[in-house]
């Protein structure tokens, strides 16, 4: 077994154990919900059980790797190998029983993501990627779709939880959208770009995003044939809060019609 094929496996136990402990909580009256950032930024306990659980699994298989998350920061660890972990991406909809929300696990090897994986319970659909190798949704490999027209796209965009990035992606909302077919807004970035990397979504845009949103889900876009950049065009780096991904035929008009601003 390569290095590679040990991580993704991992990944993949550590996403599905969080994600088996979403199931169990689903729908229970007392999620423990507290709010972060603003009102819209929540944590329930479910993140932080499915943190723990993740970090757990992952420190049985590697327990020299260092560990990223959204709940807990970053863990001590040899920096070269750093997992990137977003417990339960769309807490919002999780709390309001929305079934749109995932857990999602990569690992980062000096400086560059290798593995991804992001499991969505709501339709038993598991996403993963190895660099070089292919994407992945159950087992079966995925590709972007072929679309050219930005008149028949379908798109996808989240929003912040600060009220100047918010009013930004109004904005570039409005602007967009008599140009495209329609866009979507489901609320968990990591399964959007999957959602792109599936062929479901012809692209999607966000302008405030962590590591931990889009490393899975971004090596899983250009494993399955697409394409991620910051709003420029510029090579996409996980600290940049700005993403951009398509089916990469689309990548330059879209780029064009957004015309996010520095």
């Amino acid at each position: 077994m390569t290095d590679s094929t040990r991580f993704l496996a991992t990944a993949i136990q550590a996403a599905q154990a969080a994600a088996a402990i979403q199931r169990f909580h689903t729908g229970d009256a007392d999620l423990d919900i507290s709010t972060k950032s603003s009102r819209t930024d929540l944590v329930t306990m479910v993140d932080r059980l499915c943190e723990e659980r993740i970090r757990h699994v992952i420190g049985a298989a590697f327990p020299d790797h260092a560990i990223l998350g959204e709940e807990e920061g970053l863990s001590a660890g040899d920096p070269d190998y750093r997992w990137i972990v977003d417990p339960l991406d769309g807490t919002l909809n999780y709390a309001h029983g929305f079934p749109y929300y995932c857990a999602s696990v990569a690992l980062e090897v000096r400086g560059r993501v290798e593995v991804g994986a992001v499991m969505d319970i709501c339709r038993n659909e598991l996403f993963t990627a190895i660099r070089g190798q292919g994407a992945w949704l159950n087992g079966a490999p995925i590709r972007v779709s072929s679309e050219t027209e930005p008149g028949s796209a379908l798109l996808a965009t989240g929003f912040a939880y600060d009220q100047e990035s918010i009013n930004r992606n109004i904005e570039i909302f409005a602007r967009v959208m008599p140009d495209v077919r329609a866009i979507r807004r489901p609320g968990a970035g990591a399964l959007d770009l999957c959602q792109v990397a599936a062929g479901r979504f012809d692209g999607f845009w966000e302008l405030t995003l962590r590591p931990w949103d889009v490393a899975a889900g971004s090596l899983i876009v250009e494993e399955a044939g697409g394409t991620v950049t910051g709003h420029r065009g510029q090579h996409f780096e996980l600290d940049n809060p700005v993403l951009v991904s398509s089916n990469g035929v689309l990548h330059a008009q879209l780029l064009e019609l957004l015309a996010i601003p520095d």
